[in-house]
């Protein structure tokens, strides 16, 4: 679960968002959105899925909530559109990494030539991308068409340990360069209570149901897959500690570098792109570590390609009669279509990532919770969060916990940025 949550929405997305949105108040309130409201969503969609045995199509169904089929299916859609500027991330991180690998053959080539334009259209970036895109969902699909279940956990074992070894090391010359400490003070340390706005909070509590792949898809797929007795609660709190500590680990790298290499924190999704060849330029043999380091960070993530590509796969063979070898390259070339616009420029990029990335799944874990809150029996819901625990007692507390505060939390803080942020822009 660790190897599917983490990926780019921890190492590239979470310090883009931190960058964006102020520092410190919005890691703030991200920590306190993981555990108030990821840890127990999380549980919510294992225990949907597992108690259901569908995925996300099936699930809603399954559950009994009004119009289930119909919300699947729109959040079929959203994972299709999120997967698609996702692997397009994934391909901008192939070709640093193979930029990496020929400069040690001597061959330069400009990592950096990639990325799409803040504005305009660069057909020279839009072409590299088609071509990386093109590369990552093809692997993708060669292994989804196997049903290599186990290799997504077995290579996690590896894969993520690599990634945090890479991530302590550059945070030890980050923390080094001249000037790091102001970066650090203002990522960790600059926390101004009215600083910490609707936008803030809601953009916050996005990155959170982000990084931890909730939704109503993701999790509710590997839910069915979990075992009867395989413990809730302790997953949830494992998979969330893992998925916090990388992204905080990658703001550690980031925010010291960026202030002390004179550059602009809210430079959006370009950010770790423009700062980390910078950093490793300041290490000696920076150029290895730069390679290995973009190759770990690009297994993470293509883990998490895999994951999401396995839930649109079983969204199609679990509600059709596709079987599963044609539903893998149905899907592949949906995710391909939906990565075309945001690879046009970052005006178009970022507003996709938002919409897709925070919006569509901050609506997905809403009604999940919903749906075990007050769709599925009671007693089994509570049997599903104490299954495999030691403790006799089902958590009643957890259970309403799921059935009403978060959903008034979620809403809340939508309808405060709504009244606060986005009437007076239509009422002017």
């Amino acid at each position: 679960m660790i190897g599917v949550a983490v990926g780019l929405g921890n190492v590239w997305r979470f310090p883009y968002m931190v960058g964006q949105f102020g520092g410190a108040p919005f890691v703030a309130f991200y920590v306190l959105a993981v555990v108030a409201i990821g840890v127990p969503a999380l549980m919510a969609e294992w225990t949907l899925g597992r108690t259901t045995q569908r995925g996300p199509v099936g699930a809603f169904q399954a559950a009994g909530i009004p119009f289930g089929g119909a919300i699947g299916w729109v959040f079929f859609l959203g994972v299709t559109a999120a997967t698609g500027y996702y692997s397009n991330a994934l391909g901008w991180v192939l070709y640093h990494a193979l930029a990496g690998v020929l400069g040690g053959f001597g061959i330069e080539i400009d990592p950096s030539a990639i990325i799409p334009p803040n504005e305009g259209f660069s057909r020279t970036s839009f072409l590299l991308q088609i071509a990386c895109t093109t590369t990552v969902l093809l692997s993708c699909a060669a292994v989804l068409r196997k049903g290599l279940r186990a290799g997504i956990e077995k290579a996690s074992r590896f894969i993520v340990p690599a990634l945090l070894i890479g991530l302590l090391v550059l945070i030890a010359r980050s923390l080094t360069l001249p000037g790091a400490s102001e970066g650090l003070r203002w990522y960790l340390g600059q926390f101004e209570p009215s600083a910490l706005t609707p936008g803030v909070m809601l953009a916050a509590l996005g990155q959170a149901i982000f990084s931890l792949s909730l939704g109503g898809t993701f999790m509710v797929v590997y839910g069915s897959y979990l075992r009867p007795g395989d413990p809730l609660r302790k997953n949830a709190v494992l998979t969330a500690t893992g998925d916090v500590s990388a992204g905080l680990l990658a703001g550690l790298v980031i925010f010291p570098a960026v202030f002390a290499l004179g550059l602009e924190p809210s430079s959006g999704p370009g950010l770790l792109f423009s700062t980390l060849p910078q950093v490793f330029g300041q290490i000696p043999a920076g150029a290895v570590f730069g390679t290995l380091f973009f190759l770990a960070l690009f297994g993470a993530a293509y883990l998490s390609d895999v994951a999401a590509l396995e839930v649109l796969v079983a969204g199609v063979t679990d509600n059709t009669n596709i079987e599963r070898s044609r539903a893998v390259w149905l899907t592949a070339g949906m995710v391909l279509l939906f990565s075309l616009p945001p690879m046009i420029n970052m005006r178009v990029f970022t507003p996709w990532d938002l919409t897709f990335g925070s919006g569509f799944q901050t609506v997905g874990a809403l009604l999940s919770v919903i749906a075990v809150g007050w769709c599925l029996d009671r007693s089994e819901v509570l049997k599903q969060l104490v299954a495999g625990e030691d403790e006799a007692r089902p958590p009643i507390w957890l259970y309403y916990w799921m059935r009403f505060v978060i959903p008034g939390a979620i809403l809340a803080v939508g309808a405060w940025w709504f009244g606060t942020e986005v009437l007076p822009v239509i009422g002017n």
